[in-house]
């Protein structure tokens, strides 16, 4: 079936500082951007992508493009308000049936081969969420105070997040709820259940500087 990415860098990145967005970054001298943009197509040869960026940097997005990429493989699309709306910005280039990828750019660990277990899991199920098991001890804040929650029942959650297009579409012509913060928030409100596919612990989202050093050093590990 038709495969296509929908690979999200639209934040500002507010939250790691500095000048520019951390998808422009460089790791290994090439943007953040580039590599999880080459694990998709080195994943699959027919597949495309949709990037969704910030308007004020479509053209460095666009340079990043011509410099490493096959720009008929890759289109364009504009950021929204949050992630939900930068994501259904995306869906909008959509009118095919086909398998959706929905990624964050900042997670430039991915591998192909995540990206296949999902694709395959989502052909299958209809959906695939990689999920990692939670290591720390957990606590739930309450009305009476907090207590604690059994980390074995507790995943953690990291993209690619992917669906069939029959279900995320109409998911996303839902209202937006603060509760939204992926696509399965999105689905599940939409009256569907999610499955879950096991994820990659190197699969780390990029969200302050340690955790650019950390990637770094991962890179390093596995020669990227």
């Amino acid at each position: 079936m038709k495969k296509i990415a929908v690979i999200v860098a639209g934040g500002s990145g507010s939250r790691f500082g500095g000048n520019i967005p951390k998808q422009f970054l460089l790791l290994k001298g090439k943007p953040v951007l580039y590599y999880s943009i080459k694990a998709f197509l080195d994943a699959f040869d027919d597949i495309e992508i949709i990037l969704v960026l910030p308007e004020e940097y479509i053209a460095n997005g666009q340079e990043i493009i011509d410099a490493f990429f096959d720009y008929s493989r890759i289109k364009i699309s504009i950021g929204g308000r949050t992630r939900f709306h930068s994501v259904q910005n995306g869906l909008q280039n959509i009118n095919e049936e086909c398998i959706l990828l929905v990624h964050d750019a900042a997670r430039c660990l991915i591998t192909s081969t995540l990206i296949k277990n999902c694709y395959n899991d989502a052909l299958e199920f209809g959906s695939a969420i990689p999920v990692v098991d939670c290591k720390d001890s957990i606590r739930i804040i309450t009305g009476n105070g907090n207590e604690s929650l059994d980390r074995d029942k507790v995943k953690i959650v990291q993209t690619p997040q992917c669906f069939h297009s029959k279900i995320l579409l109409p998911a996303f012509q839902i209202d937006y709820k603060d509760k939204f913060t992926d696509e399965a928030t999105v689905v599940e409100a939409f009256g569907l259940k999610i499955h879950l596919v096991q994820g990659e612990e190197n699969n780390i989202k990029l969200t302050t500087p340690q955790d650019l050093e950390l990637i770094e050093r991962l890179m390093d590990n596995v020669n990227v």
